[in-house]
């Protein structure tokens, strides 16, 4: 069975963008919790942009509140050392101690994460890393473009997932020709799970084209999923907010 793990970066970027606490990202995760998801994702940065160190320790409470299932995955690089309130990826890894850490090459210019690690040659202290975190207990997933010739790297470096980066896949299924897409995927999936290594998924995947990806790409561990859920729930969830609203002003109180 595949978990959802769904990444609530998004919550946290319209919070900072006021100021506050609203909307708050413990209750964002709540509510995906109680819904029925099987793990809550977050990715950290050295600007703190969004998802602030805090907030990283507050989740991983609360998901320890409920016996470590569903899972926390904390994603991130590992290279930026400490700045301000940042401690480090793998400083703050070892403090919360989720059940998933997923090593992205992502850097400040970036938007978002947009392509996955190359391994030859092997980037500096990759390996090194990667080993302090299964010896604190931590599963390692690498971020990794389907097609990557590094894919049995990854077993080598000690990593136990990938996570196939599914942009290309995403932006090719809303054209309505995504098979060479999709073919890419499926066969550094089974490149991998040759090699040993779980499957994750994750980048762009929403309503419209998850059920393809995972028709095609069979024994997908998790799909991690953010931007468009929360876009979805904007306007599925925008007309029972308005409803409420117009209820406590034809004067029905709140339960």
């Amino acid at each position: 069975m595949t978990r959802l793990s769904i990444n609530v970066n998004k919550v946290a970027v319209l919070r900072n963008s006021r100021g506050g606490r609203l909307p708050d990202v413990l209750e964002a995760a709540r509510v995906a919790l109680d819904a029925g998801c099987g793990g809550i994702t977050v990715h950290p940065r050295p600007d703190q942009r969004h998802i602030r160190p805090d907030d990283v320790r507050a989740l991983s409470r609360l998901l320890a509140e409920r016996g470590g299932e569903p899972e926390f995955n904390i994603e991130g690089n590992p290279v930026p050392g400490p700045r301000g309130d940042y401690p480090g990826l793998i400083p703050l890894l070892l403090e919360t101690r989720p059940q998933q850490a997923t090593l992205v090459p992502d850097g400040d210019g970036q938007i978002t994460s947009d392509h996955g690690w190359r391994l030859s040659p092997e980037p500096d202290g990759l390996r090194m890393r990667i080993r302090q975190l299964k010896e604190a207990g931590i599963r390692v997933s690498l971020f990794m473009d389907a097609g990557s010739a590094d894919i049995e790297r990854v077993a080598e470096l000690g990593a136990d997932r990938i996570e196939l980066y599914t942009g290309p896949y995403a932006a090719a299924h809303a054209t309505g020709d995504a098979r060479a897409a999709l073919d890419a995927c499926a066969r550094s999936a089974a490149l991998a799970r040759s090699a040993g290594l779980g499957v994750n998924a994750g980048h762009d995947l929403d309503q419209r084209n998850l059920a393809d990806f995972l028709a095609h790409v069979p024994g997908v561990n998790e799909v991690s999923i953010g931007h468009a859920v929360f876009a979805e729930a904007l306007y599925g969830g925008l007309s029972t907010t308005v409803a409420q609203y117009l209820a406590i002003i034809n004067g029905d109180r709140p339960s």
